[in-house]
């Protein structure tokens, strides 16, 4: 780890202990309010934060608010040891402890990271995480076998929007910034008739995006343009039966100009990519509790979403060194759908078995996914067109035992199947099958109402499968699903009369059979070797760390938050594609640590000041070179006024402009330097600006 390459990683340390030793302290003050409870909704029973035992981030709507974020991306540096990789308009694909993917081009790919909107998995296809009317948003880290299964191996990130209202309400949301950037967002909802309850949300989101294209002298090539149309219908069928009805709709028609042969914003490209994403989704939610011991729950969705992803692969213009250059397109065209049906049995308070002491939960899970995709590619004799089919069912099931007044234990178990089908134009045909199995032990020690410890084993599990380069042995074409164990600690208190808490966690990750890309040795005609790419159970790995959160109700103005994260990666046993050897290499996009403090203070009754600061170490951007991010630090600021019905907010994001990468790559591709390799960086967004305007009626 290189936790001694920033003085600030002391500051934390010394903040958090700070704050530790002062809010155990009783409060000289009884008018002090206490810090809000905060309920998930993520896993099969709504619990509290502060009473689950796991680490877990909710970022609520005040926070989302205050950074006027926009999308997951903006707001996801709150969590501990969780990053973002680029490569697109829009982030897709996240890391939880380090454990991730990165992109995708021609091939399938299996999540490591789950990514849920309202019930419907978005994984690996997460861009269109629009927060407009978001309630929270639930960071689980570490494997999530028993719940979510294949696609959580690392953890799952749930994004909950708001529900429909008792009675009527509506907010129209106005917001503008720089870089020609604006907003129009409108709510509606209540009662439609004594038994149904509606919510509608819509948002348009407009920006020329902060990338200048020098060469077309265009300041809009890396451009968004994004709507997103939620609905929602809560039903009261009879008094045992209630359905939860929701539409989604997101239309994102987004730019992609984000790479620069000189590393900076101004691009030179003559041909800009575009980063798209067309989805229509529904999930219809039946909860029925006629029955005596138990509540029968099913959850059926649908999601189809058209996706287009293509970037000028030169980065440069025709003419720019004639002896040397080439020019060319990389296109990718995908048509996803998803339907899964999830039945699950919930046991109520007469339903409780081991002479009332044990909770249960049992269910199945089935899912039907297909992903047709067509590249067009300016070295390609003939577009290339595959079809890539999976059928996943599993059943599963969770004990939670009350042993006694002070200990817990909970046991969970998920078998999961998965056949797959793949077929493409080059004539190869794939059909890899794997059984799964994940689950966990948790053993929870609740000392009093306000402190619990709890100690937990977690076993999760990716799936399988193929590579799609044809020139591959037979025996190296298919790949073994990943297997990964989380041991895992944690203490979480509440302090000074509810108005503090602490919650921290260390675990350590044993990763088996780690699904890398590494090569074997060809041997060419000649008598000349040559490393050929692939991707294979190559490696194992450990992952081990802490997470930290805390928070404070210093007074009834003033409210002080922060999170710590570190991490330390290794690979074991790792012979990189182009031959190295990476044992004992820290695994990439896992920064040694992260970061967040932050403040509320309110100003006057009216008038309140959010300030707060998100950094992270430097990491590798891959597995396949060495090329690494800088350390950084970002601070972000809103000040917003209230009044009865409205609220105007002045806010800015990276207030000293910091520059910073989010993706990187080494590889030459400059033919006025004669194509020397060297690091090409994707930057994050610059200083942004606005001022939203929220009116309420």
């Amino acid at each position: 780890m290189k936790f001694t390459k920033s003085q600030i990683t002391l500051a934390i340390f010394t903040s958090l202990s700070s704050f530790a030793t002062i809010a155990a302290e009783p409060s000289s003050s009884n008018s002090v309010q206490a810090i809000e409870v905060i309920t998930i909704n993520g896993d099969f029973r709504t619990t509290s934060l502060q009473s689950t035992a796991s680490s877990l981030t909710v970022i609520a709507s005040d926070e989302i608010n205050a950074r006027n974020a926009q999308n997951l991306e903006e707001i996801i540096a709150r969590t501990p040891n969780v990053n973002f990789s680029s490569g697109s308009q829009r982030a897709r694909y996240y890391q939880i402890r380090g454990i991730g993917e990165r992109s995708q081009y021609k091939e399938p790919i299996n999540p490591s990271v789950g990514l849920v909107i309202d019930g419907i998995d978005f994984s690996g296809i997460g861009s269109i995480a629009s927060t407009f009317d978001v309630e929270q948003v639930e960071v689980y880290r570490g494997p999530q076998g028993t719940r979510f299964g294949a696609n959580a191996m690392a953890g799952m990130i749930n994004i909950t929007s708001n529900a429909p209202t008792d009675s009527f309400e509506g907010k129209i949301r106005l917001s503008a910034g720089n870089y020609d950037s604006y907003s129009a967002g409108l709510v509606l909802s209540g009662p439609a008739t004594d038994k149904v309850k509606y919510r509608l949300a819509a948002e348009k989101y407009i920006s020329d995006g902060f990338i200048e294209n020098d060469f077309l002298e265009r300041d809009n090539t890396n451009n968004r343009d994004e709507f997103t149309l939620r609905g929602k219908l809560a039903i009261e069928a009879s008094n045992d039966l209630t359905i939860d009805i929701t539409t989604f709709v997101a239309n994102f028609n987004n730019g992609y100009d984000a790479f620069s042969l000189d590393n900076t914003r101004h691009t030179l490209s003559d041909q800009p990519g575009f980063d798209r994403q067309d989805t229509k989704a529904l999930t219809t939610t039946f909860n029925y509790q006629g029955f005596n011991s138990f509540t029968l729950e099913s959850i059926v969705s649908f999601a189809d979403s058209e996706l287009a992803y293509g970037y000028d692969e030169d980065w440069a213009y025709v003419g720019i060194r004639p002896d040397w250059e080439y020019s060319s397109e990389d296109h990718y065209f995908r048509d996803k759908t998803s339907a899964t049906v999830e039945l699950r049995a919930v046991s109520t308070t007469d339903g409780k078995i081991f002479n009332g002491s044990t909770d249960w939960v049992t269910g199945l899970y089935v899912k039907q996914e297909k992903e047709e995709l067509l590249r067009q590619y300016t070295y390609l004799s003939s577009d290339f067109s595959s079809t890539f089919d999976s059928d996943n069912i599993a059943v599963f099931a969770q004990f939670d035992s009350q042993l006694n007044d002070k200990y817990s234990l909970t046991t969970g178990l998920r078998i999961e199947r998965r056949n797959t089908d793949y077929t493409d134009s080059e004539l190869l045909d794939f059909a890899p099958s794997d059984t799964m199995i994940g689950g966990k032990v948790v053993l929870s020690y609740q000392v009093d109402a306000d402190k619990l410890f709890y100690g937990s084993i977690n076993r999760g599990y990716k799936a399988g499968g193929a590579n799609t380069d044809g020139s591959l042995p037979s025996n190296l074409r298919e790949f073994s699903p990943e297997y990964l164990w989380n041991y895992e600690l944690g203490y979480k208190v509440s302090f000074a009369e509810d108005q503090a808490y602490l919650r921290s966690a260390v675990f350590y990750m044993d990763r088996d059979d780690m699904q890398v890309r590494t090569s074997y040795l060809k041997e060419r005609e000649d008598g000349s070797t040559d490393f050929v790419s692939y991707l294979g159970n190559a490696a194992t790995g450990t992952n081990l760390g802490l997470e930290l959160e805390a928070g404070w109700q210093a007074s009834d103005n003033l409210e002080i938050y922060a999170s710590f994260g570190l991490l330390d990666t290794k690979f074991n046993g790792f012979i990189a594609a182009d031959g190295t050897d990476k044992s004992g290499d820290e695994q990439a996009h896992a920064p040694s640590y992260q970061f967040n403090l932050g403040l509320n203070y309110h100003i006057s009754d009216k008038l309140l000041l959010n300030i707060s600061a998100d950094g992270k170490d430097e990491f590798y951007f891959s597995d396949t070179h060495l090329e690494q991010s800088s350390a950084v630090e970002v601070v972000n600021m809103s000040l917003s006024y209230t009044e009865d019905d409205w609220q105007a907010r002045l806010w800015i994001r990276n207030m000293f402009d910091e520059s910073y990468a989010t993706r990187g790559f080494y590889f030459g591709n400059d033919p006025r330097d004669e194509y020397a390799a060297k690091a090409y960086y994707q930057l994050a967004e610059p200083a942004v600006f606005g001022v939203t305007f929220d009116y309420e009626f």
